[in-house]
């Protein structure tokens, strides 16, 4: 295929589009910085500029391009990564406004440019707990796509207003327009680099419902999402099959989840961050786990 990927630069996205990549497909990242990464092109733009936004998705990836002289090819999809990535970076209203016009102006210009499959990246904070002011617990366990979105914090209150306007155009235009709840990315050097600090205390991955998604794997789910189409709007959870830390399920729940109900059975190194409908809808396979990354 051929992707715009805004934000490929950041940390999710640069691992998202080695994937796409290794996977065949032509990449065009467009961030406020280049990715140094051979085989993907470049364009420098700012998403909360429509003209902006509406250039790049009528546009060539590079000089190759010119020569059928049949004019702009279309991009077959959009890959929308771009964001401020967290609250405590900008001031509050700023970070909502660029997220929130952001994705507006991104998706309005691939469905006026025709482009029938987007993906955006939305968010795990949407459920209210990892930037909760205090302790949040989730209403239910495993949280899966059906739990209440209520969260306080900017960052997350873009994300949520970000998937009402993905539900709209989608509404309009009947396009196929999938969100990712995307759980906190793990780099390949973080499972060396953190993950014995998790271990030794559990209570680090409180705020991120003790689960994680390599970053490999969240390529690996972006192309899936782009395999499977004729789903129209839909919202994801991606994680990766088990929790972040060595402390079993059931003492989990007993320390931290006192009193939440279980809907289900949970194994014991099972995440709570439920993935069933990626893997059922979608062929999400994580391959991933913490446990073969970590030295004996």
């Amino acid at each position: 295929m051929r992707i715009l990927f805004t934000g490929g630069s950041g940390k999710a996205g640069r691992h998202a589009i080695a994937y796409l990549l290794d996977q065949g497909h032509r990449v065009l990242n467009v961030d406020r910085v280049p990715l140094d990464l051979e085989g993907v092109y470049n364009r420098i733009a700012d998403i909360t500029d429509a003209g902006q936004m509406y250039d790049v998705m009528n546009s060539y990836t590079d000089f190759d391009e010119l020569e059928p002289g049949s004019g702009v090819p279309r991009f077959d999809a959009v890959v929308h990564f771009a964001a401020v990535p967290r609250i405590l970076m900008t001031t509050d209203n700023e970070c909502f406004r660029v997220n929130t016009m952001g994705t507006y102006n991104v998706i309005d210009a691939a469905v006026k440019a025709g482009i029938g499959r987007i993906v955006f990246a939305s968010s795990e904070t949407t459920y209210g707990v990892c930037f909760a002011d205090g302790e949040r617990k989730p209403e239910y366990l495993p949280v899966d796509e059906e739990h209440p979105t209520i969260p306080e914090d900017s960052y997350a209150m873009s994300k949520v207003a970000n998937e009402v306007t993905a539900r709209s155009f989608q509404r309009r235009t009947g396009f196929d327009i999938y969100g990712l709840r995307i759980n906190n990315v793990v780099e390949p050097h973080e499972y060396e680099q953190n993950f014995p600090a998790y271990l030794e205390n559990p209570d680090l991955r409180r705020r991120n419902i003790f689960a994680y998604i390599d970053a490999r794997d969240l390529g690996h789910m972006v192309d899936r999402c782009l395999a499977v189409d004729g789903l129209g709007y839909q919202v994801f959870n991606v994680s990766n099959n088990n929790h972040s830390v060595a402390t079993p399920t059931s003492d989990l729940v007993n320390r931290f989840y006192s009193g939440v109900t279980l809907t289900r059975d949970i194994g014991q190194d099972e995440t709570f961050y439920d993935n069933t409908k990626a893997r059922e809808l979608l062929g999400f396979q994580p391959q991933h786990d913490w446990r073969n990354h970590l030295k004996a």
